[in-house]
């Protein structure tokens, strides 16, 4: 099995779960997924764009052409893409249908079969990183800078650690920064998926920032 469908088959997995919010209450079913709820908003931005600015703002960190990933509720208002980067990180998105525009935009990282996932579990435990989850890291720092362009380099890095190590274990972790939602879904060795997504701000929120 390719690991484009493996990746397509965490995604179908995990995805709802990621992204919809906890229950409220013990036994409350938890609520639809941000991006699914009516009226949520859509980056100004379509795939092609993106990939077009990011590529020059990041060519030591690029991404390849999207492949469209099936969804399995074809009344869903959005669709589905993913790309390799290596062999145990990609990069998906979430377009509104009709539109093309970005609503969340993901790097997940996939601990490799060959005995990555048992490293990196040691890893973990000892304070260290694997290549291929420090190169995750990278892509995930660099999407934050892609949309908060005054971070540099090195806070974007410093940020993105934060999240994870506040989302570590947590199936659903999210934090607001302005209009930027950050998304965290640890799911152990199983794989890591970072997302960031807009947020519609309220009038009060509008004015005070």
């Amino acid at each position: 099995m390719s690991r484009i469908t493996l990746l397509s088959l965490f995604l179908l997995a995990y995805q709802p779960a990621v992204y919809a919010a906890p229950p409220q209450t013990t036994g409350e079913a938890p609520q639809p997924a941000p991006y699914l709820r009516p009226g949520a908003p859509t980056f100004d931005l379509t795939l092609v764009n993106f990939r077009a600015h990011y590529n020059q703002a990041f060519p030591s960190l690029p991404l390849e052409e999207y492949r469209a990933i099936s969804v399995r509720d074809e009344n869903l208002p959005l669709t589905r893409a993913a790309t390799r980067i290596n062999a145990a990180v990609y990069s998906s998105v979430v377009l509104e249908k009709g539109t093309g525009k970005i609503k969340s935009l993901q790097i997940t990282y996939l601990p490799r079969e060959d005995g990555e996932r048992g490293k990196g579990k040691r890893g973990a435990r000892n304070g260290a990183e694997t290549p291929d989850r420090q190169l995750a890291i990278r892509y995930m720092a660099a999407l934050m800078q892609s949309f908060s362009p005054t971070l540099s380099p090195q806070q974007s890095l410093e940020k993105a650690a934060e999240l994870l190590s506040r989302g570590r274990s947590q199936p659903y972790y999210s934090q607001q920064d302005g209009s930027l939602r950050y998304v965290v879904s640890d799911s152990g060795e199983k794989g890591i998926t970072f997302a960031v997504e807009p947020i519609k701000l309220s009038l009060s929120e509008d004015a005070g920032s």
